[in-house]
């Protein structure tokens, strides 16, 4: 029997099980049906017994064939701005990519900055927050576009994974990927699962998290992550080489073979930094976030920045969006249903005699070191952020601080290890950081980003009114 076999067996007596159970006093049979299926598809993208796109739309499939929800119901979640924007989201990234413009910023960063192994490693970040903005996906910006680049500039300074590690590749092949978990959490269009939890903390909690107003509580502790996080492994994992001025030339060889910036690259950087300044202002001019990313994508394909084989070849995209609307759509019924409103009174309860200022940094630090059971941010988001973010509330926590903490700590977590998030096989299969001093490393800088998200970060959430 095969392993996807057994994990879908699992998969479906999961499903049954609770779908059996008798309904608990207070909830409507319909109600306890949906969290049945709800739970099992969150299983299924734990386990992944088929591709997590082919169980978003077997789950819910079935959930209109049982009867459970209307069709148009299980198809609401497509309507959603959200899916919208992180679909448009992949589009530029692809924008990046395919012009080479990505690689242009990193290897411009390099001859301006690197001639010195610290310095790289804040290039290297400093260019991973550059792209983020337009980038969901972290595998393709640190892995599609800045691990070549780490992994060639490592050899150039003749530090191989069985030859001189520690030279320059294992402090900048984990500077990079440490980083970047600072980088998407910064931006809601950063990480794949950020607008997913734009959508659970409106439909949970009544709070509605725009660009502009995600990057205004993100922005001062994500900066000094950006500034602590490099500095501390720089000092606790050092490199043997400090000084690498042979990094700027050869960052200017890679520039002259790239030759000047072409018209669709101009194209794709006047199209970001204009959707940039849409997005942050959208509370004056009133313009919908994904109206903006449209309307970019629309430009990329009149200038011929994009061809729309490009729009259909990126799977990436529209696998998100099946997915991600299919749970959005199940998320936003069970809130209908009453579930969601049940479960938050009954936690209360068990809650009760707790502060809030204890509960919320228990449930953060739960949420946190639990990703240790999980290989996909996606999944851990799906998971349990609704959970968490009930109960937390339901024990008196500010609503807004806790959609805040939960939704940074949902990004923070794939520090922790080797198989973490997309990024994390990439950078541990180069070979330069053995696994044990991985773990170690991410541990510490766990540790450090809670502190400074949680702990600078609620300072400054109040002091700008947010809770």
């Amino acid at each position: 029997m095969s392993k996807n076999l057994i994990r879908g067996l699992i998969v479906i007596a999961v499903g049954v099980i609770l779908w059996f159970i008798p309904v608990p006093q207070g909830l409507k049979p319909q109600a306890w049906h949906l969290m049945a299926i709800f739970v099992a598809t969150i299983l299924g993208f734990i386990l992944q017994p088929m591709p997590i796109g082919a169980v978003a739309l077997t789950s819910i499939t079935l959930t209109a064939f049982l009867g459970v929800l209307k069709p148009g119901e299980v198809l609401s979640g497509f309507g959603s701005t959200t899916i919208w924007l992180i679909v448009a989201a992949f589009l530029y990234a692809k924008g990046f990519i395919k012009t080479g413009l990505g690689k242009r910023i990193a290897y411009t960063m390099i001859k301006l900055f690197g001639d010195s192994t610290l310095k790289l490693g804040y290039t290297f970040v400093i260019s991973d927050l550059i792209m983020s903005p337009a980038m969901p996906s972290n595998t393709a910006r640190i892995g599609g576009i800045l691990y070549p680049i780490v992994r060639s500039l490592s050899s150039a300074f003749d530090s191989e994974p069985d030859k001189n590690p520690r030279r320059v590749g294992s402090f900048l092949m984990t500077t990079v990927y440490q980083s970047d978990a600072a980088v998407s959490a910064m931006f809601m269009t950063a990480m794949t699962a950020n607008p997913m939890i734009v959508t659970f903390a409106a439909s949970a909690a009544g709070i509605k998290l725009t660009w502009g107003g995600w990057l205004m509580a993100a922005v001062v502790p994500g900066l000094v992550s950006l500034i602590a996080v490099p500095y501390f492994l720089y000092k606790f994992y050092p490199p043997e080489l400090k000084d690498t001025p042979e990094a700027k030339g050869i960052a200017t060889q890679e520039l002259i073979k790239m030759g000047p910036a072409s018209a669709q690259e101009k194209i794709v950087a006047i199209v970001f930094a204009g959707a940039l300044a849409l997005w942050a202002s959208a509370q004056y001019t009133g313009i919908d976030t994904m109206i903006v990313a449209l309307l970019g994508v629309c430009i990329m394909l009149a200038t011929k920045a994009l061809d729309w084989k490009d729009i259909l070849g990126e799977t990436g995209a529209w696998d998100t969006m099946i997915w991600m609307g299919s749970i959005i759509a199940l998320a936003n019924q069970m809130v209908k249903s009453g579930f969601i409103g049940w479960f938050a009174k009954t936690m209360s309860v068990s809650v009760a005699g707790i502060s809030w200022p204890v509960a919320l940094l228990i449930l953060a630090l739960v949420y946190m070191y639990s990703h240790y059971g999980f290989a996909s941010l996606v999944a851990h988001v799906a998971a349990m952020y609704v959970a968490f973010l009930t109960v937390a509330i339901a024990a008196g926590a500010p609503p807004y601080l806790t959609v805040l903490v939960l939704a940074f700590v949902a990004n923070l977590c794939m520090s922790l290890t080797h198989y973490a998030a997309g990024p994390a096989p990439i950078y541990f299969g180069a070979g330069y950081v053995e696994q044990g001093t991985w773990w170690k490393l991410g541990f510490m800088v766990s540790i450090i980003n809670m502190i400074i998200w949680v702990g600078l970060g609620a300072i400054w959430w109040k002091v700008i009114g947010l809770w």
